[in-house]
Order: C-alpha cells, then sequence, then structure tokens
C-alpha cells in the first residue's frame, strides 16, 4: 500500500481487563484518519494464564471461546470480540496482522517422564552430564476445546527441549533424547545453537508438528480473515519451517498474505543470510537500524548522523524493512531494553516515516503511552503521519554530508499535488542546509510544520533555499499554499 504505515496496536503494560480489542474496534476509524493502513496485534489465543501477553502460548486454537487456564477469554478480550474489531478494521481498509507464537508452548495439562540431556546455557551443544529420565508438564489435551477445529495432542517427544524438571523443581536447558532428536539447524547460532529459548521448545523437524502447525495457519488465517502474520522469535526457529510455513498459507490465502518476521539480531550479515536462505519470503524488523538509533541517542552530539543509515536492512533490503523506533521488546524493563530516549524519538520517527524506503511500524507506546501515562509524542506523530500523507512521495535526495545535520528532500510527484518535503535532523546545535529542489520550484514559498521555525523560505532562481533546524530537533519543511 502506497505510504503505508503499520501499528503495533499494544505494549507490555496494559490492563489485564479484556478490552482491548473493544478499544482496537473502537479506533478503526481514528486510526484511518491518521494514516494508519495496518495493525499489529498481540497474540490472540489463550496463554498459561490470564494475564499474560500471549506469548506463552498454550492453545492456538482457543481465541477467548474456551474455559481453559480459569478463563474463557484471553488477557485482551473474547474471540467475538477479536472478530467483531477484525471487521471493524476491515471496512476502512486496514490490514491486520496476527502476532504468531510458534516457537514454544507453556501450561502443559499433564506430565510425562522422558530422557534429557542437560545442556550448558552458554553452549547448548555441551552436554553436562549423561543422559536421566525427568518429569515435565509436556502433554497437553485442552480438554475445555473437546477436539473442537483439532484433536491433536501434544507430548513430550513433539519437543526438542524443556526448561523445567517437576520431579525436581529445578530449572535447566534439557534437551530432550529420542530417535531424531537434536536441536534445529536453521537458528542463530548465539550460545552455539539457540532453538532453545524458554517453555517447552516446539520441535519444528517433527512431521507431525509441522503438518499441525501447517493446518492452524491455515484455518486462522480463514477463522479470522487475517491479512499477515508477525513472527515472533524466528532466530529460535528452523529457518527452513517458517520458509515452508508462509508456503503453505499462502497457497491457500494468495501470495500477497504479508509476514514480517522478528529476528532479533543488530548484525546486518547475519540479516542478510537469514533472508536469503528462506528466498526472501518475509519481510523482517530493521534491528540494526533501531540500534543505530538507540546509539545516536545515547551519544548526542558525539554520534556522527552520517551514520545513521549505515549497514541497515533499510539500506541493503529496502522493500523487506521494516523500520521502527521501538516495540514491546525494546521497552523499559523489557528483555531486550534498548529504549530511544525521548529528546530523540520525534528525530527517530521523522527520519522512518518520511523517508522513501521502508515499511514504517507506529508502537502503542509511543504513540497512546505506558502504563496508562499519555505519551509526550502524540502530537509530532500526528504531525508526522499527516506529512507522510499529503507529502512524502517522490524520489529521496540526500543530504547526509555534517556529523551532526543531516537531512533529505522528497521531490514529489505528479499523482500527489503540493506534495515534495525537505526533512532535517540535528543532534547538537541549530543548523542549516541550502538544498535544491529544481528550479520548477523557483520563487516558491515553504514554511515548517512541526512549529520549531517560524520563518519562511523563499527558493532562489534555481530552486535553491537555506533551510534550517533547531538545536537536538527535527524539522519538516512544505511548499507553502496559499
Amino acid at each position: 500500500m502506497e505510504n503505508g504505515v503499520m501499528m503495533q496496536y499494544f505494549e507490555w503494560n496494559l490492563p489485564n481487563d479484556g478490552k482491548l480489542w473493544k478499544q482496537l474496534k473502537e479506533d478503526a476509524s481514528h486510526l484511518h484518519d491518521i494514516g494508519v493502513t495496518a495493525v499489529w496485534i498481540p497474540p490472540a489465543y489463550k496463554a498459561d494464564e490470564q494475564q499474560d501477553e500471549g506469548y506463552a502460548t498454550y492453545d492456538l486454537y482457543d481465541l477467548g471461546e474456551f474455559e481453559q487456564k480459569g478463563t474463557v477469554r484471553t488477557k485482551y478480550g473474547t474471540k467475538d470480540e477479536l472478530k467483531e474489531m477484525i471487521g471493524e478494521l476491515h471496512k476502512y481498509h486496514i490490514a491486520v496482522y496476527l502476532d504468531v507464537v510458534l516457537n514454544h508452548k507453556a501450561g502443559g495439562d499433564f506430565t510425562e517422564k522422558f530422557m534429557v540431556v542437560e545442556v550448558d546455557p552458554k553452549e547448548r551443544n555441551k552436554a553436562l552430564g549423561e543422559p536421566y529420565e525427568i518429569q515435565g508438564w509436556t502433554g497437553y489435551s485442552f480438554h475445555g476445546r473437546k477436539d473442537k477445529y483439532s484433536d491433536f495432542k501434544w507430548h513430550w517427544y513433539h519437543f526438542s527441549g524443556t526448561g523445567f524438571d517437576d520431579a525436581k523443581k529445578r530449572s535447566g536447558v534439557f534437551q530432550i533424547q529420542g530417535e531424531g532428536k537434536a536441536w534445529s539447524e536453521g537458528v542463530d547460532n548465539e550460545n552455539g545453537n539457540y532453538d532453545f529459548l524458554l517453555c517447552n521448545d516446539i520441535d519444528l523437524d517433527h512431521p507431525e508438528v509441522v503438518s499441525e502447525l501447517n493446518r492452524w495457519g491455515k484455518w486462522v488465517t480463514d477463522e479470522l480473515g487475517l491479512d499477515g502474520f508477525r513472527l515472533d522469535a524466528i532466530k529460535h526457529m528452523k529457518d527452513q519451517f517458517i520458509a515452508q510455513f508462509l508456503d503453505a498459507v499462502r497457497s491457500e490465502r494468495g501470495d500477497d498474505f504479508y509476514a514480517v518476521g522478528e529476528y532479533w539480531n543488530g548484525d546486518l550479515e547475519t540479516l542478510d543470510a537469514y533472508l536469503e536462505t528462506v528466498g526472501h519470503k518475509v519481510n523482517l524488523f530493521d534491528v540494526p537500524l533501531h540500534y543505530n538509533m538507540f546509539q545516536a541517542a545515547q551519544e548526542g552530539k558525539e554520534y556522527d548522523l552520517r551514520n545513521i543509515l549505515k549497514d541497515t536492512l533499510v539500506e541493503h533490503h529496502c522493500d523487506l524493512a521494516v523500520t521502527f523506533v521501538d516495540n514491546h521488546d525494546s521497552q523499559l524493563g523489557s528483555s531486550l531494553e534498548s529504549q530511544i530516549e525521548d529528546w530523540f524519538k520525534p528525530l527517530a520517527y521523522g527520519l522512518i516515516l518520511l523517508m522513501k524506503d521502508g515499511y514504517p511500524c507506529l508502537f502503542y507506546g509511543d504513540y497512546y503511552g505506558i502504563k496508562g501515562e499519555k505519551s509526550p509524542h502524540t502530537k509530532i506523530l500526528d504531525i508526522l503521519l499527516d506529512a507522510r500523507r499529503k507529502y512524502a512521495y517522490g524520489d529521496q535526495v540526500e543530504y547526509f554530508d555534517h556529523p551532526s545535520t543531516v537531512g533529505f528532500i522528497r521531490t514529489g510527484d505528479e499523482e500527489h499535488t503540493g506534495s515534495g518535503l525537505v526533512f532535517l535532523m540535528s543532534n547538537d546545535e541549530a543548523g542549516s542546509k541550502t538544498m535544491s529542489l529544481g528550479e520548477g520550484h523557483k520563487g516558491e514559498i515553504w514554511h515548517e510544520i512541526t512549529g520549531s521555525i517560524q520563518e519562511e523560505v523563499t527558493l532562489d532562481e534555481e530552486g535553491n533555499g537555506e533551510f534550517s533546524v533547531d538545536a537536538r530537533n527535527l524539522a519538516v519543511w512544505v511548499k507553502k499554499t496559499i
């Protein structure tokens, strides 16, 4: 979608009140008005407890429909509310991407005994002793669902590892033993092999598992009318499973069924190799860009802004990069905490929302706030979203030529009257640049729309103008209409 914007519509600290689906339904028209074209919703299926955000997955087929784990609804609401919300979003032509957690399961229904080898958490290919028997919560009967939608039952042999021995009440990384059992290949090589993340690690080499997950993928997209997936924790999952899973779903939903994967690694070469291995079938979040922005915010004027896009996905795979500033994993208190400081956040959003490349993702916490406290960024984000809709078209001419003041021109196009803009950002003192919009713009008057600069700029005979930006701020200049 032209100038599309994805919104991650949740953060870690939402209340366990079952109201998110209702809230999102009521917010649909507003989201459309501000230019949001797709919403990434949190895991919508039953977790091990009601208050869980959904990543401790219990039953993929229970979308808030059955009495299981002491609740019918999930943290976010019931299945009926979920479907009503999706229907409302679709009325406003907003796509819906479900957060899909296929790496692990939690909250087993009964324990089983099986053989394991405990391995070194820092070196998963190194055994800490001989095989021995443990008792784990690896049995899943989903008694509340009574085989509706699927009669598949999970057992210990459907998993490659587990994190808890119930017999001895101790945690560890336990590699399950048995015929064909091994950590998956095609995962991140951190800790030797990063197949195991938490809880009961799903064995993506087991044919019964692959068949069942493929079936679920087709079922859930059809049941909810989904437009895409956000795939969780893919660096811990067999890469070839992801490729075939998307093939299976797209065989029924069409090749334009969207998918973005969370491969949390700041190294461009690692992400590049992953994209190659999965045949470029999935977009990836631009984690390298997030870390560049995090570093820029931390270092302030010491950071060389000419490097802000260096070694990023958006620089090397512009069609596959989902650009973001923060999300639920990077926000304060999260496992991958790397929250962008408030002073830099408007600059970062200006960059991802107004530049030509990348599919920008707006974070609920940045737009609405964290823990119920109103965000200080809503006003500037509304301005930037409006600028993306109206002006951010045409080619991009970059002025990344100064360590503390950088920017670009968007030339505009004929389809969008009055389009085109000048973007500048500074991490130090106020600055300015002579920037050329071309002879076709000579004599035009341009003004700054965020409110930081009152003076106007009149372009000379060659279409040049001296555009300025305040200290540690951003500036967005557009043609003034009479």
